[in-house]
């Protein structure tokens, strides 16, 4: 058997000159292997790979911001809550500090819609939609004794009257509107020349409603023309007061003027003694209109008060008994017991 080799490691200083060298030949490396020199095309690829991931991510960032899909924080003071004629004339305190309460409790979550004013503004941001998140905001800010934030979307709207679009399509998805804050945004908006008239004002805003409903707003638009700087509660028109006071202005040339006056002097501070003089006035013969007007019959009773919290009132209809002192203390059976037996006796 033949005898095995011992072997040993080679040494440098025996080595000749340019011999090949071998991991032994760098004992101050891991495993002896001596780092490689890195070749200058790779690192032009890596920076010319992390530019291009750069200037994508950039132009996927613009194009959202321009798009209006990437969502901001913005500085409360920094939104011009009257950029546009606001659609809604009130709002419900109690329903207010309901979303006051959520918004502490869950934060913010769904952005308003702003347009950038320019960087020359200020405030730099108009509003468009979400006014009660908007006022919500700023009164927990105001509470809280701190600046404030508001998540926004930016948006680019072409002109004034896709923005009006916007606010009133929001609006009419979350909240609607009532017939009134309908037609008096539609005036609005023709007044401030974003439409040349209020039919183009209510096709451009309420393109996607029914025929039945744009028809409906346009009869609102004439009343709110003759008597919205008199009126102090509007929204609580219903449909066919409104529908009936539309016609009667059309009808009668002195109507607006009657009505202007009396709702003037009497002053109403509830929305049903405000309701009653308009009922009362439509239906009122009026002797001084021309001869080919509708005749419209009297009424039988005046509009009274019987006890606060109840009222009374004659309408085409016959009598209406209303009031929030209507649902208490059984009333409404009383009410229907007294009418039943004078009814029988």
């Amino acid at each position: 058997m033949a005898k095995r080799k011992r072997l040993s490691p080679p040494r440098l200083d025996a080595a000749p000159e340019g011999a090949l060298e071998t991991k032994s030949a760098f004992p101050n490396y891991p495993l002896g292997i001596a780092p490689t020199r890195q070749m200058p095309i790779a690192s032009v690829a890596r920076e010319t790979a992390d530019k291009a991931a750069l200037d994508e991510m950039s132009r996927t960032l613009s194009e959202a911001r321009e798009e209006g899909r990437l969502i901001q924080s913005l500085p409360l003071g920094e939104i011009d809550a009257g950029h546009l004629v606001r659609d809604r004339l009130e709002s419900c305190e109690e329903e207010m500090q309901a979303l006051v309460d959520s918004l502490r409790e869950r934060g913010q979550q769904t952005a308003i819609e702003v347009a950038d004013l320019g960087p020359g503004a200020q405030p730099r941001w108009g509003l468009i939609s979400g006014w009660r998140r908007l006022m919500a905001l700023r009164r927990i800010a105001e509470e809280d004794g701190v600046p404030g934030r508001v998540l926004a979307i930016p948006r680019a709207p072409r002109n004034a009257a896709e923005a009006y679009r916007a606010m009133v399509e929001e609006n009419e998805i979350r909240v609607g509107l009532s017939h009134y804050e309908r037609a008096r945004i539609v005036a609005r908006a023709a007044d401030a020349g974003v439409y040349d008239s209020d039919a183009e004002a209510l096709k451009g805003l309420f393109g996607a409603a029914t025929r039945s409903r744009r028809s409906k707003i346009g009869s609102f638009v004439r009343v709110v023309r003759a008597l919205d700087d008199v009126l102090r509660f509007p929204t609580q028109i219903g449909e066919r007061l409104g529908l009936e006071l539309a016609r009667g202005l059309d009808d009668d040339p002195t109507f607006a003027e009657r009505l202007r006056q009396r709702l003037e002097e009497a002053a109403p501070t509830e929305a049903t003694a405000e309701a009653a003089i308009l009922e009362v006035e439509l239906f009122r013969t009026d002797t001084s209109a021309p001869s080919d007007t509708r005749p419209r019959p009297a009424p039988r009773v005046a509009p009274v008060e019987l006890r606060p919290g109840l009222n009374c009132r004659d309408t085409a209809k016959g009598l209406l008994i209303s009031g929030e002192l209507l649902e208490r203390e059984g009333m409404r059976d009383r009410i229907l017991a007294l009418l039943r037996d004078g009814i029988e006796g």
